[in-house]
């Protein structure tokens, strides 16, 4: 079976389809969720720097050609919080 390879949006890294988180502009309702359904798609890796970019410039919006929701960032940097334990800790009390 052929290796599906898929481009970040925000760091333009190329790396394995699963190595993504993947956003989908379904069709036809056009609702931007997260990894379900048909229609246009964007991948973004699952690191602090690339959320924050594509987040602040837009990245998922111009790349699914329609407007992102708030909460599905809310819900992007949870995912990334609770799959980088200790990113916690940057904050952290000395």
């Amino acid at each position: 079976m052929k290796t599906n390879y898929r481009r970040c949006i925000s760091c333009r890294k190329i790396g394995l389809k699963q190595e993504f988180w993947r956003i989908v502009r379904v069709f036809p309702s056009g609702q931007v969720q997260l990894n379900e359904g048909m229609g246009r798609s964007a991948y973004i890796c699952p690191q602090t720097e690339c959320l924050s970019a594509a987040q602040k410039k837009n990245r998922l919006g111009r790349s699914l050609h329609a407007s992102v929701p708030e909460t599905l960032y809310q819900v992007l940097w949870q995912r990334l919080a609770q799959s980088n334990p200790h990113s916690s800790n940057l904050t952290g009390t000395t």
